[in-house]
């Protein structure tokens, strides 16, 4: 009953206008940003060829040597001729010089002074600054996993804090996070303060990432809401395009950390002009305010300004009604046996998508080809299928639209774990079909669970 009133309210002033396209543009410009965010460790803890640091052996045979020479005497190769990159001879092995010996029998150590990177592609990662190579390897993804960890918990709480402070408020505290926490991050002195404050980056950015999607939502009437779902789709897929270009100029992983939070801060001041959510504002009892942001809505929008002792009368009318009616808790979800089913098999269902999504995400470097060209391959390749779903979602419904885009995305992974790894292009492009689907599954999620759950829990 609330809803169908608030619809009239927006009927009567337009749910539909060049004030709500504006108040859309502007909380989409963040959101390309949150796209670096969410994959900005596909380059600052990207993982280059290394080997053993030998510039300590020093004696006067080595010294004599040519560098390919060094090598070639101090570090066992791998299959493919390359250093290995976390052993070395205990002794020099000058008789391979000769290329007349096996050095697969020799006795190796592991580094004892550190390594030496190929800067080719990065000046620096998160990799190179702290080491995180070899028995230390897992250190740099667990980086992204605690960005996630920060993700999850900023979901519940920052989620919380919008239902209890606004939308409006939650989301500039968000920017605020990520602008402080982001930019501070780029100048970590040790891995454990730079996963701290990636942790709080990640809070931060969940704020951002729900509240910018309800706000708009709830400005929007429900006719027009699966426009505003398409425009959310194509800001991700422009900033997870714009990344690469952005990673590509910036080479020191702390530069780009800047680069890509630094835009965020900016993002604060438009911030300040959009509004509250008129309904979360007639939901806590603030009448007046509702009342003065859908008058600057109704000018805004051309329409003529509705009368005071009417919405004042409505929107009181609808106060009273939200305050009968039950307040429902995240216990609901599991109060009913319809309700556990409902929220265990969606449950299932996005972790399925989420899992592929990013999985294929932050694997780029496995198909051997440019990484910057890798990315921007995979980030295109989501814009038709993500456009295309939608077209589906009328044609064959919400379900088989799930279950298909799920099922092709599995079909496509399946077929990668068949393809030789020489032929990387086929890998790839496979891979950026996989990708493409595994982007259509997640904006079929949305909608799909949005509509599944009673309006209460929406």
């Amino acid at each position: 009953m609330v809803q169908k009133k608030f619809e009239s309210i927006l009927a009567e002033i337009n749910g539909f206008g060049p004030f709500q396209i504006i108040l859309i543009i502007v909380l989409n410009i963040p959101r390309i940003l949150l796209a670096f965010l969410f994959l900005l460790n596909n380059f600052i803890g990207a993982l280059p060829p290394h080997h053993c640091d030998i510039s300590t052996l020093d004696n006067e045979p080595f010294r004599n040597l040519t560098e390919q020479q060094r090598l070639t005497v101090s570090i066992p190769v791998q299959e493919d001729g390359s250093p290995k990159s976390c052993e070395m001879f205990a002794e020099p092995q000058f008789q391979l010089l000769a290329n007349t010996s096996n050095s697969s029998d020799l006795p190796t150590v592991q580094c004892g002074s550190g390594w030496v990177y190929d800067n080719s592609t990065f000046t620096s990662t998160i990799t190179t600054e702290w080491d995180l190579v070899c028995d230390r390897k897992s250190l740099a993804k667990t980086s992204t996993t605690i960005f996630f960890l920060g993700v999850m918990v900023g979901s519940i709480v920052l989620g919380y804090l919008s239902d209890r402070y606004g939308r409006k408020n939650t989301l500039f505290i968000s920017c605020v996070m990520i602008a402080v926490f982001g930019f501070s991050s780029a100048f970590a002195n040790s891995f454990i303060l730079f996963a701290a404050l990636r942790f709080l980056t990640g809070v931060g950015s969940a704020g951002l990432s729900n509240n910018t999607v309800v706000l708009s939502t709830e400005w929007v009437d429900v006719r027009h809401r699966p426009v505003i779902s398409g425009m959310n789709t194509l800001s991700w897929c422009t900033g997870i395009m714009l990344l690469p270009a952005v990673a590509f100029f910036f080479r020191d992983w702390w530069t780009l950390v800047v680069a890509v939070t630094v835009p965020l801060g900016l993002t604060l001041l438009p911030l300040l002009w959009i509004p509250e959510s008129a309904r979360w504002l007639l939901v806590t009892g603030k009448v007046e305010r509702a009342q003065f942001y859908l008058d600057r809505c109704a000018k805004f929008n051309k329409r003529p300004k509705l009368s005071s002792d009417l919405i004042l009368e409505t929107l009181s009318n609808m106060k009273v009604m939200e305050k009968q009616e039950k307040n429902y808790s995240y216990l609901d979800l599991f109060r009913t046996l319809k309700m556990r089913q409902l929220s265990f098999v969606t449950g299932i269902m996005w972790f399925g998508v989420a899992f592929t999504y990013y999985g294929l995400s932050f694997n780029i470097m496995d198909f051997g080809l440019n990484m910057y060209l890798t990315h921007f391959l995979f980030a295109a390749t989501e814009v038709p299928f993500r456009v295309v779903t939608y077209w589906f979602l009328n044609v064959i419904g919400r379900r088989w639209s799930q279950a298909g885009s799920m099922l092709l995305t599995g079909a496509c992974i399946a077929i990668n774990l068949l393809v030789p790894e020489g032929l990387s292009y086929v890998r790839a492009v496979v891979a950026s079909v996989g990708k493409g689907m595994s982007g259509a599954s997640f904006t079929v999620s949305y909608l799909y669970t949005t509509e599944l759950y009673p309006t209460v829990f929406s």
